[in-house]
């Protein structure tokens, strides 16, 4: 239902029409923490008109208590996401952490005696490890290093994690029982990478690791525990890739790899040989994710169809493969069985909106556990995204989904907003809008997430297709290819189209501003790349040979003169359209100098640039005032800049 649109629209467009607004108005309180740069204050019209699309739930599956069968999940009543347990489905939501910070990464103990947990502090992704004694949570780490959870072990007496408190930099793998968090050992000292303890054996002798090189190359390794030793597993002469490991109960690894192959596929490792023999083939798509039920007879395992998940059942018996038809359109994460055998998982989708489900691996019966608030509205009514097909510039075939307002309620021509995914290593997937719902449903603008090559989910070669600083901006030419085709789209309004993205989808904005600048109206970046070169040198230190191997390498002259030639700061002189950033004082990925650069580039050629600061948020705003103040912010923007037809 929409909400009383013929009358609220002319109100919406009465209350975005001037960033000055009469004496006598009332305006939103700016939260302690926000910093507000060129930004006009926020009507209490703006609040009141989208009050139902800021006030949705989500409720994110994230494990199984073995001791009581109930759902842990993730979900939000106060301004952060916190643990909550649920005893059946459709149940009352239990809270069980109350921190200021976000807290969503969980895992129970086999036996269902102890829960462990991960949080940081104001998104500076420096994470502790926490164990939820009595209802308090007790520090299991040191409160200085960043660490991570790992898997439990079999007999529940051992947890591994990855820590950089030896070096402050890399991770190295440890061992801990919670229960005397001073006997935490180190087994393996990293030198470089991104390490992390992925699986213990079934008889708790071996521990699988995992080091990140990049999106195309990921190492394994087993370690002999009682004696310390490191074991690589993979020892291809081209790099591989994998998702989900997973020890099966008779000791075989089962991995999602793309070894001999540009999708991954389903198999074993073989922990003799090293090789990987393929079962399941998806031909031109991903086995993104799987879990492996506890009695060994079942791997649920989901296909990732150029974004939209498709979810199967392998029985490990009879070699039948079942798809799940009941679960509905959307994206599937966060998949685990429980002892007992019931599959749990996170469903995404416009039309559902994201809640925890639960699926018989016998009979394939989907059950809701949740049903999440969605400040009074139906998510039914939302609309479903199109999926969009192209060939760029030099033939490469990419699509994106297009979320298009309802004609019925919203005719004529439409204004449109591209919104970019980040990564570059990431996919835009049929997703619940949350607030921009808003932006379609009630303003009647369309949205259009595009996969540009260097996107995951279309193969190893496609991920490839941007890597290094000569590659970059074919990315940049794929958004034009796709403004050429939506510009021929007799529902959108050529003349009114604008650019958003975060982190490298906000360096995709600002290129897009320079480069096809006479065809966009605006862009708002959020925690994005102005220069290369300054993101390099400024982004935490862990992360340098990551980002090194997805961009180029500064250090490198040649490499460093194309960085610099790429990045955006170096001519925003050429950007003559207004533009928005939106930054996190903490974010360790993008340094918020890279914001700062940009906006004084921008203003100093005399041009509009907003900013929308942070001071308790890092790569992302992840806390409630926070974001729904920059998407009101945003509104304003998008009111001034895109939605004015009278503006040039």
């Amino acid at each position: 239902m929409r909400l009383a649109l013929a009358g609220q629209m002319g109100m919406a467009l009465l209350a975005f029409a001037s960033p000055a607004h009469a004496a006598s108005a009332e305006f939103a309180p700016q939260p302690a923490a926000l910093v507000s740069d060129e930004i006009p204050d926020i009507s209490l019209d703006i609040v009141e008109q989208t009050r139902p699309y800021m006030e949705y739930r989500t409720a994110s599956f994230v494990d199984w208590d073995p001791a009581s069968r109930a759902m842990l999940i993730a979900t939000r009543f106060a301004d952060t996401r916190q643990l909550h347990r649920v005893a059946a489905p459709m149940a009352g939501r239990e809270q069980l952490t109350f921190a200021s910070e976000p807290v969503g990464s969980a895992r129970y103990a086999p036996d269902g005696s102890s829960l462990l947990f991960q949080k940081d502090s104001g998104g500076n992704e420096v994470n502790q490890i926490y164990a939820l004694e009595n209802g308090q949570p007790k520090l299991l780490t040191d409160g200085k290093s960043r660490n991570s959870l790992g898997p439990w072990s079999s007999s529940g007496k051992l947890v591994a994690f990855g820590s950089n408190k030896r070096t402050g930099l890399y991770n190295d793998i440890y061992l801990m029982n919670p229960a005397h968090p001073e006997s935490a050992r180190m087994l393996v000292a990293s030198t470089g990478g991104g390490w992390f303890p992925i699986d213990f054996s079934p008889d708790d002798k071996q521990l699988l690791v995992f080091n990140y090189v990049s999106a195309t190359e990921n190492q394994l390794y087993l370690i002999d525990i009682a004696e310390g030793s490191l074991r690589k597993l993979t020892n291809s002469s081209t790099p591989v890739a994998y998702e989900g490991l997973r020890f099966a109960p008779d000791g075989r690894l089962w991995a999602a790899s793309d070894d001999g192959s540009d999708v991954k596929r389903l198999g074993i490792v073989n922990l003799e040989t090293s090789l990987f023999e393929p079962l399941i083939d998806e031909k031109i798509w991903d086995v993104a994710d799987f879990d492996i039920s506890p009695d060994g007879r079942w791997i649920a395992f989901e296909v990732n169809q150029a974004g939209r998940s498709v979810l199967k059942f392998y029985d490990m018996k009879s070699g039948a493969v079942r798809a799940v038809d009941a679960l509905p359109a959307g994206v599937v994460s966060g998949m685990k069985f429980a002892p007992w055998g019931a599959l749990g998982l996170t469903l995404n989708s416009n039309r559902t909106g994201t809640d925890a489900y639960a699926i018989d691996p016998d009979t394939l019966t989907v059950v809701r556990w949740t049903k999440s608030e969605t400040g009074g509205l139906d998510t039914a009514d939302n609309v479903a995204p199109e999926l969009v097909e192209i060939e760029s510039f030099d033939g490469e075939k990419m699509s994106g989904f297009l979320y298009r307002p309802d004609p019925a309620w919203h005719q004529g021509e439409r204004p449109l907003i591209i919104n970019i995914h980040g990564g570059p290593e990431g996919q835009a997937t049929p997703r619940f809008l949350g607030r921009d719902n808003y932006l379609v449903n009630e303003l009647g603008i369309a949205i259009f997430y595009p996969n540009v090559r260097g996107s995951t989910g279309f193969g190893k070669r496609f991920v490839s297709l941007d890597n290094g600083p000569w590659q970059r901006e074919n990315s940049v030419l794929d958004i034009g290819a796709f403004l050429d085709h939506l510009r021929r789209d007799r529902k959108i309004d050529p003349k009114r189209i604008a650019v958003t993205g975060g982190s490298y989808g906000g360096y995709m904005t600002l290129a897009s501003m320079l480069r096809y600048g006479k065809r966009l109206k605006a862009g708002l970046e959020t925690v994005g790349i102005s220069n290369f070169v300054t993101f390099l040198e400024n982004t935490q230190a862990y992360r340098r040979d990551l980002r090194r191997a997805e961009y180029g390498d500064e250090r490198i002259p040649e490499q460093r003169i194309k960085l610099q030639e790429i990045s955006p700061l170096l001519r925003a002189s050429e950007i003559k359209i207004p533009l928005m950033v939106v930054t996190g004082a903490n974010d360790p990925r993008v340094p918020a100098s890279e914001a700062d650069q940009i906006v004084s580039a921008v203003r100093a050629n005399g041009r509009p640039a907003w900013h929308l600061l942070a001071e308790n948020e890092g790569h992302g705003f992840r806390k409630k005032t926070n974001a729904d103040y920059q998407f009101w912010a945003s509104l304003i923007f998008w009111q001034k800049y895109l939605l004015d037809e009278n503006r040039n």
